[in-house]
């Protein structure tokens, strides 16, 4: 099978990688490497393609990338007091009117 070959990933994880790209489009990755990075995820969750033939057919696929970020994330969340977290929210809002939008 030739490298960029396709044809072992399922519909599903075609779906998910079309979506992850289109998350990268949307945050400033040009077309290719947006592509690029989408299935280098589908992968890194998945172990690479799932279609008959391939090996690790049916296993699951432990934690994947887009699972990670919550844990750290809410627990620094957490930690920061009411003021600290609206101060931000503000500071947030400013930029956004700056930036008109």
């Amino acid at each position: 099978m030739p490298r960029g070959d396709k044809s072992k990933y399922t519909d599903k994880q075609e779906r998910k990688a079309e979506h992850i790209e289109e998350g990268y489009e949307t945050r400033g990755a040009g077309k290719k490497e947006a592509e690029s990075r989408a299935w280098a995820t589908v992968n890194k969750d998945d172990g690479g393609g799932r279609k008959p033939g391939g090996s690790g057919r049916g296993k699951t696929t432990g934690r994947p990338a887009a699972k990670k970020g919550g844990k750290a994330g809410a627990k620094a969340s957490a930690s920061r007091s009411a003021a600290a977290k609206s101060a931000s929210a503000k500071k947030a809002a400013t930029t956004r009117k700056r930036r008109g939008r």
